[in-house]
């Protein structure tokens, strides 16, 4: 909203320094500061007001050490993060940008499932929360959303090289490389960014190349398919991730720097033909979203790093899961995804291969084996005597070298 104000006071009344608020960096870098003031400033507020209507977390005695003093600790304490997002976003992104309505849909779809859950928890004295299937329902629902949205919306584009002469739909452009003219247009299309791949990047229409002609009509059921396994699975996995003090809440904060880095270069014209990669025409303004769900993510581990004062819930672990996911698909770097949420990827596989190998050993031999101590993983450190700080530190080291990774990527052809 402050950037329509002072675009109609740099417009009518030539302030001086109105004209600051066209820069996205300058408005990314207002984004974290209100973000972080939000959450830390008025953070504190919510725990105090938490602790006094008794808002805290059952905790279940698994026999990890620590365990049972965390119960009673403030919970649904997502609502700061959310808040540390949608707030910042309001005020300084450009709200008519189909990429920013999309996310801010993201942000409040997910964080009213996750608040649903928490105060079925807190307040009906129900351990199991939401029932499984409604959250499944409310995610893959989402992505429907994001994925149709995506598909048939007239300003999700992509500008890419043609090799004229060629009769277009679109219209054609071109700028210099190298003294060359380089002609472009801005076209739709399902192509997605792919590491090691021809040129890095990948068709979903060419999914189900190999049933013969007229297998590009099927590209919507395949992008839709694609992108209701990367939201349920990345929402899953940062709900997984969340179960010790930080862990969660860092490792989000540094992939959503890396997203940042992603759709800044993504959404300009420059760098992306410099670097040689996808280039996402209106796509940059996500770098403004990305700075408050930064700045919210930092300012609530102020009070969730360990021994955390408040826990995130439901409300606040489905919210950045998700919003990872959608912001990938956003800037076309989902499949990139596997290698930057590696965390997520692994604390979910943990749980599935716990389970799966649990229930096949019961049947075969008439009692359960383990594959891990505990799951999800970081609580197999746990059993194993590590403290949950150190657990903590190690996962974000291996969270920061997954980015450098992911980034690097980019370039390997």
């Amino acid at each position: 909203m402050l950037y329509y104000l002072f675009q109609y006071l740099n417009e009518h009344y030539h302030i001086p320094g109105a004209g600051v608020f066209q820069y996205i960096t300058f408005r990314t870098a207002m984004s974290v500061i209100v973000s972080l003031i939000i959450t830390t400033v008025y953070g504190r507020r919510l725990i105090d007001y938490l602790r006094y209507k008794q808002v805290g977390e059952t905790v279940r005695n698994l026999g990890l050490e620590g365990q049972m003093a965390k119960s009673g600790t403030p919970t649904m304490g997502g609502i700061i993060i959310i808040a540390g997002i949608l707030v910042p976003t309001l005020l300084f992104a450009r709200l008519e940008n189909i990429y920013i309505i999309l996310m801010l849909v993201t942000t409040i779809w997910l964080g009213a499932i996750g608040f649903l859950d928490d105060y079925i928890k807190v307040f009906k004295k129900n351990k199991e929360g939401l029932a499984g299937k409604f959250k499944i329902t409310g995610q893959v629902g989402l992505a429907l959303i994001i994925g149709w949205t995506m598909y048939f919306n007239d300003d999700i584009i992509i500008r890419q090289e043609v090799k004229p002469p060629v009769v277009y739909d679109a219209p054609v452009d071109f700028h210099m490389r190298d003294n060359k003219p380089v002609y472009t247009q801005d076209i739709k299309s399902t192509i997605t960014t792919l590491p090691f791949y021809k040129n890095n990047e990948f068709d979903y229409s060419k999914v189900l190349k190999f049933t013969g002609e007229g297998y590009e009509q099927y590209a919507l059921v395949v992008f839709l398919l694609f992108v209701i396994i990367i939201i349920t699975g990345i929402s899953n996995g940062a709900n997984i991730t969340d179960g010790i003090d930080g862990l969660a809440t860092g490792t989000s904060a540094i992939i959503g720097i890396t997203l940042a880095i992603l759709a800044y270069v993504s959404g300009n014209v420059i760098t992306a033909d410099y670097l040689n990669i996808m280039y996402i025409p209106n796509s940059g303004e996500l770098v403004v979203f990305a700075g408050a769900f930064v700045g919210a993510c930092v300012g609530f581990l102020w009070y969730n790093s360990y021994p955390a004062q408040v826990f995130m819930g439901d409300t606040g672990s489905l919210a950045i899961g998700g919003i990872i996911a959608v912001f990938a698909i956003m800037i076309r770097k989902e499949l990139m995804l596997p290698i930057l949420c590696g965390i997520f990827i692994v604390e979910n596989i943990s749980v599935i291969m716990q389970v799966s190998w649990f229930k096949y050993t019961k049947k075969k031999f008439g009692e359960g084996r383990r594959v891990f101590l505990m799951a999800p993983l970081h609580h197999h450190y746990q059993k194993k005597g590590y403290h949950e700080a150190k657990i903590v530190t190690r996962f974000w080291i291996i969270c920061i070298m997954l980015a450098i990774v992911a980034v690097i990527t980019l370039k390997l052809r």
